[in-house]
């Protein structure tokens, strides 16, 4: 019995670091990865990259077709263009990415996920050339409103291998069928195709209010797999957000309500 061909191409990696990482791409010759624009870190002679408007996954059409690949892309927030970086030398060649904020890179075979994987808007990182990013709407208005992701998701397809970047520390959770794990909204970094995402109210209204844990939680329910992280950008936005504004006007002690007294006295 043999095997169904991948329509993506095979790539082969390596992922260095530990809470700035990057993942290097190894390319047999006419191999391609795409990335988000931006991403790149360096690459080895021979590797020639081209912007382009789409993953490349399927021909663009038309006018109409190029229109709404670049709609799609301007409602995720990401830039229009994706690179391509194709290996037009001789002999492997390498090329490297990596995202701009703390946290862990992780390989997923969309091959052996069932080809489909959901993931917040600015996870995707890079993939093997076939693979498609597309968006997922939120079926119902209430988690598109209220969830920590937004109504719109970022959907991967094919079945090659793909990268993605999550926040923090990352954890992988396996969920049976039935199974309901309850997330901080902004904690949810992707999931499979066969899991069902929903939000509720976190608790009641006292719980809502002064509890700190948002007003929403996001219900999973199994089965399929759920990628948790730790350090959603938003929260690491807010807090360095908190700390400019507190700085403001001069310098203030780290940690300590007494830092300002310093200032009174001239010793900064």
């Amino acid at each position: 019995m043999q095997n169904t061909p991948l329509n993506s191409h095979e790539v082969d990696y390596e992922i260095f670091g530990d809470d700035m990482q990057i993942v290097e791409v190894e390319l047999d010759p006419a191999e391609t990865v795409i990335a988000e624009a931006g991403a790149m870190n360096y690459m080895e002679d021979g590797i020639q990259f081209e912007t382009k408007m789409g993953d490349g996954s399927k021909p663009i059409s038309g006018v109409m077709d190029a229109l709404l690949n670049v709609g799609k892309r301007v409602l995720t927030g990401e830039s229009i263009f994706m690179t391509h970086f194709t290996n037009n030398g001789h002999g492997k060649k390498r090329v490297a990415f990596a995202a701009p904020y703390p946290g862990k890179i992780i390989p997923i075979d969309l091959n052996e996920i069932g080809g489909e994987l959901t993931c917040q808007k600015d996870a995707f990182l890079c993939a093997a050339y076939g693979t498609s990013i597309d968006i997922a709407f939120q079926k119902k208005l209430g988690t598109g409103f209220f969830g920590g992701e937004g109504f719109i998701l970022q959907r991967l397809r094919g079945d090659g291998k793909a990268f993605v970047h999550i926040g923090g520390t990352v954890i992988k959770r396996d969920l049976k069928a039935g199974e309901v794990l309850r997330v901080d909204t902004g904690c949810l970094a992707a999931f499979t195709s066969g899991v069902d995402y929903d939000i509720e109210r976190a608790g009641n209204l006292k719980s809502m209010v002064f509890g700190g844990e948002g007003l929403f939680l996001a219900t999973l329910r199994g089965p399929g797999t759920v990628y948790l992280q730790s350090l959603p950008f938003s929260r690491l936005a807010n807090r360095v957000i908190q700390a400019s504004s507190i700085s403001v006007g001069g310098s203030k002690g780290e940690g300590s309500v007494l830092g300002g007294l310093g200032d009174l006295f001239g010793d900064r």
